[in-house]
């Protein structure tokens, strides 16, 4: 589940040893701060006896923080770690009181889980009341249960994942949600077109649907033109995609298009494709593909065996090859 991939995760950041967390390296930095009976410091606290005993029995913050930046050091982060993983060990370092037990659940404002082997949504995810940013790319998901997910989310990345079905998604999605990535799934049309409408993702700004398997374009511009906020759209890799008008249709249906597959839509393309969506009879739906063999290799060549003299009785040998593509 997500809730598992997240725990383990922070195990490995380390928050609570060394040099994050409390303990005997600073613990009296900490202890200093409260009173025997858990307040501030009582009226009889030495601030120099304390200051010294941070000097000569423990670490300084500087050296702790040291020890998490210097690339050469045991303790730091691999390069491919994200700033907030970073930022959360450096909190525990400052203050760690607030990435301890429970109280990490109101630091994350992003999670990036990717290549976990990630095939539950759980409701572990409430959690993070702050959540902004959810990505779960490279895992297992199938489908995704949207009343586990946090209602705060503006971004939420599920590339190359086995979605096949947006119902549960739909069910309750998050209200705020910018953006949405479901590029490299298993979804196909027109039986899911009906879920990309604004009746579901009224703030939508950018939504990835690439490497799946549309192939109505028609009906799914026909969804897609509620969505009054899109201005990234991503399409590249389905079938649909290889109908000659593709792009002039889609950049005439949607006025409000900023960029589609990448490419940024410009006012000459906008000019040269104007009227195309009024005639969606130039939309086939079927496309024409060529393939050429350059050169096979393993087999016979006929043309090099002997030639048999007219009228003899030798056994001929004949050949006949079968080459199948698969699309």
């Amino acid at each position: 589940s997500v809730s598992a991939a997240f725990w383990e995760h922070l195990r490995r950041l380390g928050l609570q040893d060394f040099p994050c967390g409390l303990g005997s390296w600073n613990k009296s930095r900490f202890n200093a701060r409260r009173s025997p009976r858990g307040g501030r410091p009582g009226p009889g606290a030495d601030p120099a006896r304390q200051e010294e005993t941070v000097l000569l029995g423990e670490e300084s913050p500087e050296v702790l923080m040291e020890l998490l930046r210097d690339q050469h050091s045991p303790w730091a982060l691999p390069p491919d770690c994200s700033p907030q993983d970073q930022h959360l060990r450096e909190m525990a370092v400052l203050a760690p009181e607030l990435v301890h037990s429970s109280n990490v659940f109101q630091v994350f404002k992003s999670l990036r889980i990717i290549d976990k082997g990630v095939e539950e949504v759980d409701e572990g995810l409430l959690q993070l009341h702050q959540l902004e940013e959810l990505i779960l790319s490279a895992n297992h998901i199938s489908r995704i249960t949207s009343a586990n997910l946090p209602r705060t989310l503006k971004v939420l990345e599920l590339c190359c994942n086995a979605v096949a079905d947006l119902q549960d998604l739909c069910a309750h999605p998050p209200p705020e949600l910018q953006h949405l990535g479901l590029g490299y799934n298993r979804l196909c049309g027109p039986s899911q077109d009906k879920y990309l409408t604004a009746a579901f993702w009224p703030n939508l700004v950018s939504l990835d649907l690439s490497f799946n398997n549309f192939t109505d374009l028609l009906g799914l511009v026909t969804q897609l033109s509620s969505l009054q906020k899109l201005r990234i759209l991503v399409l590249q890799g389905n079938p649909l995609a290889l109908i000659s008008t593709y792009r002039g249709f889609l950049v005439d249906s949607l006025p409000k298009l900023s960029i589609l597959d990448d490419i940024h839509i410009g006012p000459d393309e906008r000019h040269q494709f104007h009227g195309l969506a009024r005639q969606p009879e130039l939309i086939r739906s079927e496309a024409r593909v060529v393939v050429s063999i350059g050169k096979i290799k393993g087999v016979p060549d006929p043309s090099a065996c002997p030639q048999l003299e007219v009228g003899s009785k030798a056994p001929v040998i004949t050949y006949s090859y079968c080459v199948t593509y698969e699309f």
